[in-house]
């Protein structure tokens, strides 16, 4: 079986959401085995399916004044930012070929996570009862999914630049009052996102080799 990496640069959510759809309808109907979407946005607020006006700190009228567009969308979890600063990654998995469990996937999604920061010898944890990873207390990476036919979309961001977290504060993001950071703050330097890219995929099919997945990129 092999996965297919589609690395989409610096792409708009909206086209990004359609591509996530036509490659979830190609893994379901079994003309595509697997598929790794990489991507950063341009600014973007997000909607999961439990998300809720209290998540907001202005309103709509005012985040759309300051260039931002807002989706719901069909993942789970709440309201969270995306932008070009971010490491945005979306699997689309059959989970008939791992296993067909959601609490599973969300734990491995943080594991790769974590294991991917460590590669640059960051400690990350995560928080019992809550799903994402944490620097310390506060929130380097979201998760969000949604399941079809048990097929995987949607899927986790990883803030990287320093200088694209300010839009986190138009929101309480997951529903939380929290704090949210940067592998560059983490670290106290700029960091190369191709970098953090080739260490995820390597990750990715470290977590994933026992479904016998290999790589094609595109």
């Amino acid at each position: 079986m092999k996965l297919k990496v589609i690395d989409l640069g610096l792409a708009e959510y909206l086209s990004a959401w359609n591509k996530q759809k036509d490659i979830l309808s190609e893994v379901i109907s079994n003309d595509l085995a697997a598929a790794l979407i990489l991507c950063q946005h341009y600014p973007v607020i997000t909607l999961g399916r439990n998300a809720s006006r209290g998540s907001f700190k202005f309103s709509f009228e005012e985040i759309y004044a300051k260039g931002l567009k807002l989706y719901n969308i069909e993942r789970g979890g709440d309201v969270t930012y995306h932008g070009p600063g971010q490491l945005t990654v979306y699997p689309i998995i059959n989970l008939h070929y791992f296993k067909k469990d959601i609490h599973w996937f969300l734990r491995k999604l943080e594991s790769l996570v974590i294991s991917t920061l460590g590669d640059f010898n960051l400690r990350c944890v995560r928080k019992e009862g809550l799903t994402g990873v944490w620097i310390n207390q506060e929130k380097v990476s979201s998760i969000g999914i949604a399941i079809k036919h048990w097929v995987t979309y949607h899927g986790l961001s990883i803030n990287i630049k320093r200088d694209d977290l300010a839009n986190f504060n138009l929101i309480r993001p997951c529903g939380m009052d929290i704090k949210v950071t940067s592998l560059e703050d983490a670290l106290g330097k700029d960091v190369n996102m191709a970098e953090v890219k080739s260490s995820l995929l390597g990750r990715f099919n470290d977590f994933f080799k026992n479904s016998q997945l290999g790589t094609a990129s595109n």
